[in-house]
């Protein structure tokens, strides 16, 4: 269903794009906008992982430069790749104490998994073989893909509507342009919408990934102890060079909010997280 709900969000999106970006721009402003999307997004989407990893000062985990670290993870890590059929991705270690984990890389055989000195302080192996399973879900699923492919829509939308008031908009007749006020109105809610879409379309990527975690490890149960420590942990000790930028690519959210806020939350509430989880139990959905 997820996988549904993804594909149904990405179609709205395009939807608003070419509806709400030629109300707001018309054809030539839409046009203008999604080249210089494409163009900002084709560079973040090969080169995200150099400067993920960069800003957040990883070190490769390699036998010489981090034996313990690399006793710990590698077998851990190429037991579920070979599970996943998955190359073996690059490991890197972040030094913070905040728990938390990302996976970047524009593809398979390009992928890279980074955790925090925290998170393995923090977690038991079981737990943190839950939280390696996730990320791997994510290479997986080729979500790096979805997510550029949905920020290069919001943000041509968001590009469109700051040429359309700063510049007006194209008013020739050959390109059909609604009515002075509809212009208006998309030019206000567009760029709110689509970051909305954006953001639903990220949690429902956590979600398989949680759900691809279960699968592989035969059992819901080490996730859904991590997802708790990692809830408790980020709370207690935050991360303190976090980026909204980067925030999307963690397995929790750096930053913590509430009520409406989780309408722009890259990730799901960590409760909902955990249900869907347990519902798993009886569903069957292992891998032996």
């Amino acid at each position: 269903m997820n996988k549904v709900k993804t594909v149904l969000l990405l179609g709205l999106l395009s939807g608003l794009l070419l509806v709400g970006g030629e109300a707001i721009g018309g054809t030539r402003g839409l046009q203008i906008g999604l080249m210089m999307a494409i163009g900002m997004n084709f560079f973040s989407y090969f080169f995200s992982d150099k400067i993920a990893l960069r800003s957040y000062s990883a070190r490769a985990v390699t036998p010489e430069e981090a034996p313990d670290v690399y006793r710990r993870l590698e077998p851990m890590v190429r037991r579920l790749t070979q599970k996943m059929e998955l190359p073996m991705p690059k490991l890197w270690i972040i030094p913070e104490a905040s728990p938390n984990a990302f996976a970047t890389g524009r593809n398979p055989q390009h992928a890279s998994v980074a955790v925090t000195e925290g998170i393995l302080r923090l977690m038991t192996d079981r737990e943190l073989e839950g939280v390696i399973a996730h990320e791997l879900g994510h290479v997986l699923h080729r979500d790096i893909l979805i997510s550029s492919i949905a920020a290069t829509i919001a943000a041509a939308i968001t590009y469109t509507a700051h040429m359309a008031y700063f510049f007006g908009g194209s008013r020739d007749d050959e390109d059909h342009r609604g009515g002075a006020w509809a212009g208006l109105f998309m030019m206000i809610l567009a760029p709110f919408a689509a970051m909305l879409i954006q953001m639903a379309i990220s949690r429902s990527r956590e979600y398989d990934a949680d759900a691809a975690a279960a699968k592989y490890i035969g059992s819901p149960d080490g996730m859904i102890s991590a997802l708790r420590k990692l809830e408790m942990g980020v709370a207690r000790v935050p991360m303190n060079d976090a980026s909204p930028a980067t925030a999307h690519m963690f397995i929790i959210n750096p930053f913590r909010g509430g009520g409406i806020a989780r309408l722009f939350s890259t990730h799901p509430a960590t409760e909902e997280r955990i249900a869907r989880l347990e519902a798993l139990r009886h569903s069957g959905v292992v891998v032996s």
